[in-house]
């Protein structure tokens, strides 16, 4: 029923991705020639012949991601260019183009479904260039293709210097460090090795007693790759090139055409908006660090304070500490337990299967719904130095009705760095790595419950930018709920549950300094929209993210602080001119979750209607339509104040 995954032979997986871009384009002729031209005898094949080429293409970039090594970028490096130059040269063809338009004036028998196809092709046909001269065609194909391979290199670039840098510490150098990550640090040698992978880094910026240390880490970690700085300014000149070939005021405008945000000033105003709700809270949160940091005779706070100053003070305010939570959040406990939350939510049911992966520690398993197996989900969730960084949802397949009738399910993969267990312990995870599985794991489910029979809108497949995030969101705020944990918080040793006691304080402590993480997310956001309203040069960058800080941010960070170097979400990620999508997701996903709470959280009826009007319709229908046919009416900015703890 489901393809097996192969991570070996990546030269023949290469050659067979080239062979199938040509044997697409040779195809695409033979289907222009029939006659009449309808969406059956068009489209369905057309979706079909692309969506195999993205599966064969998403096969290698997961290995470049996973299992990354000189081959992986080798090869994975030398296919950005050739894809960048075919999904170019195709979305500039005329005859596909005229035959889309004929199709949407003349075939009466289309569904809302195959309606939205048509819109997004035809749209997407208008963003890549179709309709300009042949020199302002090829000009626009150059820019592409030049911004794939900086993109690409802007990623390489970050993860080469985070794995560059490594700190080989004393026994007294690691006072303070919890346990586990004494375990996960220590070296045969005696020492302990602390790097820039985020698990390790903030494991010390938290717990690490020693100031000088940290600031070490610190300098390290937002000084990675300056050689991005030259990078950057490359890429927002091209990007704005793009934008004015194809009639964009900016590159921000451009973004914004396939999102539901309709201009840059409504994403300003939007932030701007939160920020003067968020900000006064935000200083006196900070306010309350400083004020404790002197207590306890730090006269001075600077950055690298902040995350140790931070946790002490939970400690004492709530006494809270992420470690006592770890014994109680083991992961393969924490996996189980999630599968039971998500059937219990959602009538989700997991079923394991043994096959094929590209890692021992990676774990397979069918979706079943209603007795029926919808779909397959990988999960590989435990660092590794050949993995990058973060966490992510991979979607290989989608559900899909082909030209014959025949239904494909839909596969993804979960990706995250977690803890990697070791031989006297296994992997133990903070409450923010259960929050990580929670959101990548709303992803998943957005992809794998579609039940959308045309493949370029089906399951995230066509969901706009700004709205993608909604199901991811809406998952991870259950994380707090304490019908919830009890689910799955119980002692690796002992199998105890966790005391009630120890939930009422995690939930206490959950919107600990939120204002401050607000205020930090709008920092990025629009930052983001402001560097790509203009094509700035490098000082210019940091022109545009200083005066954003001095408007925005509550704690400003020393001059030599390049954060932009490593932003890979917008300048090697899909986030460009779309970061605010975080929160405007957030929006949708702090209404929709207090639905449920409202109704004592598990509510199999208002389930299903989440189920059927958002889950499976994937990108069928326009997202805010989708949220109004869920929630009745438009969102209301007072959940997301509530969700966050910010008073109105």
């Amino acid at each position: 029923m489901f393809p097996e995954f192969h991570s070996d032979n990546l030269s023949q997986k290469e050659s067979t991705i080239l062979n199938k871009m040509e044997s697409n384009k040779e195809f695409i002729q033979s289907l222009l020639q029939k006659s009449p031209l309808t969406f059956q005898n068009f489209l369905k094949p057309y979706q079909r012949i692309q969506t195999e080429l993205g599966d064969l293409v998403t096969e290698v970039s997961h290995i470049n991601s996973v299992k990354n090594n000189e081959e992986s970028q080798t090869i994975y490096s030398r296919l950005l260019p050739k894809l960048s130059e075919y999904y170019t040269d195709l979305g500039q063809n005329e005859e596909i183009y005229a035959a889309l338009l004929n199709i949407q004036s003349t075939d009466k028998t289309l569904n809302e479904e195959q309606t939205k196809v048509l819109e997004n092709e035809i749209r997407d046909f208008q963003l890549s260039g179709v309709g300009l001269n042949p020199t302002t065609k090829e000009e626009l194909k150059n820019i592409r293709i030049q911004l794939s391979d900086l993109t690409n290199q802007f990623s390489q670039n970050v993860l080469n210097a985070t794995n560059a840098f490594a700190l080989y510490l004393k026994e007294e150098d690691v006072k303070g460090i919890p346990e586990s990550d004494k375990v996960s640090a220590k070296q045969e040698d005696g020492t302990f090795k602390f790097t820039l992978h985020f698990p390790s880094y903030i494991a010390y910026m938290t717990y690490g007693e020693n100031r000088k240390i940290r600031k070490e880490l610190y300098d390290a970690y937002c000084t990675r790759a300056p050689e991005n700085g030259a990078l950057i300014e490359k890429i927002l000149n091209l990007r704005d090139k793009e934008a004015k070939l194809l009639g964009f005021e900016t590159y921000a405008h451009l973004s914004l055409a396939t999102k539901v945000a309709n201009t840059p000033e409504e994403v300003i105003s939007f932030l701007d908006h939160l920020a003067e709700k968020a900000k006064p809270i935000a200083e006196k949160e900070y306010t309350e660090i400083k004020s404790f940091a002197k207590k306890l005779g730090e006269t001075q706070i600077e950055p690298w304070d902040l995350t140790y100053y931070s946790e002490k003070l939970k400690k004492e305010s709530f006494s809270y500490d992420e470690e006592i939570y770890r014994p109680y959040l083991e992961k393969e406990t924490v996996i189980q337990g999630t599968f039971q939350f998500l059937e219990q939510l959602l009538g989700v049911r997991f079923q394991e299967v043994k096959t094929n992966v590209w890692e021992p520690s990676v774990l397979c398993y069918d979706l079943v719904v209603e007795g029926e197996t919808r779909s397959r989900l990988y999960l590989d969730l435990e660092v590794r130095s050949d993995k990058k960084g973060g966490a992510w949802m991979h979607n290989w397949k989608p559900h899909f009705q082909d030209e014959s009738g025949k239904t494909e399910l839909p596969i993804a993969f979960v990706v995250a760095s977690f803890p990697k267990a070791t031989t006297t312990q296994p992997s133990l995870l903070r409450p923010s790595d259960v929050v990580t599985l929670f959101h990548e794991l709303g992803h998943a489910l957005h992809h794998l419950l579609s039940k959308v029979n045309e493949a370029f809108v089906s399951g995230v497949n066509g969901v706009e930018w700004d709205a993608v995030e909604f199901p991811s969101q809406f998952l991870e705020n259950f994380v707090y709920e304490p019908k919830v944990l009890q689910l799955f918080a119980k002692h690796y040793q002992t199998k105890e549950p966790i005391p009630n006691s120890y939930i009422e304080t995690m939930v206490k402590a959950k919107n600990f300094m939120s204002a401050m993480g607000v205020v930090r997310q709008i920092e990025f956001a629009k930052f983001d929209m402001l560097v790509h309203k203009e094509k700035p040069t490098e000082a210019r960058v940091q022109e545009i993210l200083n005066q954003v800080r001095k408007e925005i941010a509550v704690v400003v960070p020393p001059s030599y602080n390049k954060f932009q170097n490593s932003f890979t979400h917008i300048f090697a990620g899909g986030y460009a001119a779309g970061y605010y999508s975080y929160k405007w997701a957030e929006l949708l996903s702090a209404n929709a979750f207090y639905s449920f709470v409202d109704k004592g959280v598990f509510d199999l009826e208002h389930a299903s209607h989440f189920r059927k009007t958002v889950l499976e319709k994937g990108g069928s229908a326009n997202a805010m339509n989708l949220f109004r046919d869920f929630y009745g009416k438009d969102p209301d900015i007072q959940a997301l104040l509530r969700l966050n703890g910010i008073a109105a």
